[in-house]
């Protein structure tokens, strides 16, 4: 399974370690990926996610329908689509 956040899109990063002789090494910085069951009122079911904990922070602010919003805007397709396989619906 990918280390990808399915609400933002967020994604592992490459950087480097470095010594204290100042040598490099690659290293890759992960996501703080989480499963969460998140319950949709509209929909009136769960759905199980992998998201970041920036975006259950996000969720809690703006609420599921406003994250999707702003991928639409962001023109995250693959994400949304993704979604909407979860909820078997067409989102917004």
């Amino acid at each position: 399974m990918a280390r990808r956040c399915q609400l933002t899109g967020k994604k592992p990063q490459v950087g480097h370690n470095v010594s204290h002789a100042n040598n490099r090494t690659k290293r890759r910085f992960l996501p703080n990926l989480q499963y969460k069951r998140i319950w949709i009122p509209e929909e009136r079911k769960w759905i199980r996610l992998r998201i970041s904990t920036r975006a259950l922070r996000t969720l809690d602010k703006k609420g599921f329908y406003g994250m999707v919003k702003d991928l639409k805007k962001r023109g995250e397709t693959e994400l949304i689509r993704q979604l909407e396989k979860k909820l078997q619906k067409k989102l917004i």
